[in-house]
């Protein structure tokens, strides 16, 4: 079996509500979808975040895909190795551990989707099998107003979620309200997470998160800039609160930093900042080396890479059992089977083969209509 073609074609899946955080407003879900074909009529299935230019990220890929023609998707490590290095390294020019993650994300997926598809076993066994039934997801409430966000906040646990996560670094007076409202609406027993995404100095974090422990915080996620793993292990070391690094960490070598400078006591990472499965798996074996959980991070992505974190988050020990969850922020999914609807907060382990879905492909064409009609509106593409 050989690589044939690789095929990509950007989407655009409205959400039903902007979405809202400390760095701006987000009103959909910009995705590139990526089809491996093989000459056996195998196609596996993947995606890329394709913000800020689809026609960027599509650029890179067509590049990759002179690479992949012709040889076996089982040589999957081997292949994205020499995509780093023809597209980033071999010139000299460009180093790119983590932009190339966003670039690569989608291909590695869509080999994994190869691979199980043509071995008919789901991804999670060709990793070496599941450790658990399902994936636990925190509910993840959106909202303009402290008002509207707790409103939401009270459905998700009343609909089953363990852990409420809530998006703050909007201003103190705004970040109290949320969590003093929030805190209210769940009620005691609700663990309780936040998240500033880079918007405090190290300062200002000690300051606000001394002022919401009052509420019984679980976590406060990434408070300090990504750029400087001190800062955040100046955070951690005096806060009465855990402590989670997200945007500080894209690669084995930041999770071994992380670890090594005990600035987090979780990492939140997804597969469009590892780079893919293979290397999000050695993240994970890395902050369990050093006894911290992992937890999924979720971007502006659809059911394609749901699926793809769910099957490799089952075969990891020390998952968290509050991971981010997207699917619910889009107005329709552009996967038609399965249901990847949450029950009480959690979904059970996708069967495969490989990843274990179906696109709706009517979906797939509105959702490209939608990008042509974004783009000639925005001027972007």
């Amino acid at each position: 079996m050989k690589i044939s073609r690789i095929k990509t074609t950007p989407l655009l899946v409205p959400y039903k509500k902007p979405y809202i955080w400390a760095q701006g407003v987000v009103h959909g879900a910009g995705v590139l979808l990526v089809e491996v074909h093989t000459d056996d009529g195998i196609v596996g299935i993947g995606e890329c975040v394709a913000t800020p230019s689809a026609v960027a990220i599509q650029s890179y890929l067509k590049l990759a895909e002179g690479i992949c023609v012709g040889r076996d998707p089982f040589e999957d490590t081997r292949l994205m190795g020499e995509c780093y290095h023809t597209l980033f390294q071999v010139f000299g020019t460009i180093s790119a551990p983590r932009f190339s993650g966003q670039v690569f994300a989608g291909l590695e997926m869509a080999l994994w989707d190869v691979m199980g598809k043509a071995t008919g076993r789901a991804v999670h066994e060709l990793l070496g099998g599941a450790v658990r039934d399902e994936i636990a997801y925190f509910g993840f409430p959106q909202g303009e107003t402290a008002e509207e966000i707790a409103s939401e906040a009270r459905e998700m646990a009343d609909a089953g979620h363990d852990v409420i996560y809530v998006k703050v670094g909007r201003g103190d007076a705004l970040d109290l309200d949320i969590v003093k409202q929030v805190r209210a609406s769940i009620g005691p027993e609700k663990r309780l997470r936040m998240d500033s995404n880079e918007h405090w100095s190290p300062v200002r974090a000690a300051r606000m998160i001394r002022k919401m422990a009052e509420f019984d915080i679980d976590m406060v996620e990434q408070p300090t800039n990504a750029e400087s793993v001190s800062a955040l292990a100046q955070v951690r070391a005096n806060s009465p609160v855990a402590i989670a690094a997200d945007q500080l960490v894209f690669t084995p070598y930041d999770a071994y930093n992380v670890c090594r400078e005990k600035a987090a006591d979780l990492i939140v990472v997804g597969l469009h900042e590892s780079g893919g499965i293979a290397r999000f798996r050695k993240i994970a074996h890395i902050a369990e080396a050093a006894g911290i959980d992992i937890c999924l991070h979720g971007l502006y992505e659809t059911g394609i890479t749901t699926a793809a974190s769910n099957q490799m988050a089952a075969t990891l020990s020390n998952l968290d059992d509050g991971n981010q969850f997207m699917n619910h922020l889009l107005q329709w999914d552009i996967v038609k089977k399965p249901d990847l609807a949450l029950r009480d907060g959690r979904l059970a382990v996708l069967p495969g083969p490989g990843l274990g879905l179906e696109l709706d492909t009517d979906a797939v064409a509105r959702a490209a209509e939608v990008h042509i009609k974004d783009s000639e509106n925005t001027g972007c593409s």
